[in-house]
């Protein structure tokens, strides 16, 4: 249950929620440690903290990611925005086959528990459709809505 509570937040903050850098964050040490070793290279580091994680938005490889960490520092997930063509080829060629009358909106991936999950919004003018990827094996709804007329 806590894991889908916490891909249910981790959707919500990728889809459309504005970041805005905090100055005086205070980030538990082991937190920033573990955060050093696992991203040595991340440039422009912004920190947020909520009840229960703290999340890192940074540039790596000139791609900006986020990295959620547990209170006490345990790397939880790391997530980034992704392109169509990043997706496994099963993913991509279903989408392309299946709803080739909608257009992406967003795309992530998330990865977590040694396993990658993708969240894609797909959009027409009636329906918005987000599916979360059953490992690369094909997509499941995860939410659909009605467009407004």
């Amino acid at each position: 249950m806590k894991h889908k509570l916490f891909i249910w937040m981790l959707t919500v903050l990728l889809s459309g929620v504005s970041v805005f850098a905090n100055t005086g964050v205070i980030v538990n040490e082991r937190v920033i440690s573990n955060f050093k070793k696992d991203f040595a290279t991340a440039q422009d580091v912004v920190w947020e903290r909520s009840n229960e994680y703290v999340k890192a938005t940074f540039t790596m490889n000139q791609q900006v990611m986020y990295a959620w960490y547990a209170r006490e520092g345990t790397l939880v997930a790391v997530s980034r925005n992704i392109v169509s063509s990043q997706l496994p080829i099963r993913l991509f060629t279903e989408v392309k086959k299946n709803y080739a009358r909608y257009w992406i909106s967003d795309l992530f991936e998330i990865a977590m528990n040694n396993e990658t999950i993708y969240f894609i919004t797909l959009e027409n003018g009636d329906h918005k459709l987000v599916m979360r990827s059953n490992g690369a094996k094909g997509w499941e709804v995860f939410k659909k809505t009605r467009e407004r007329e």
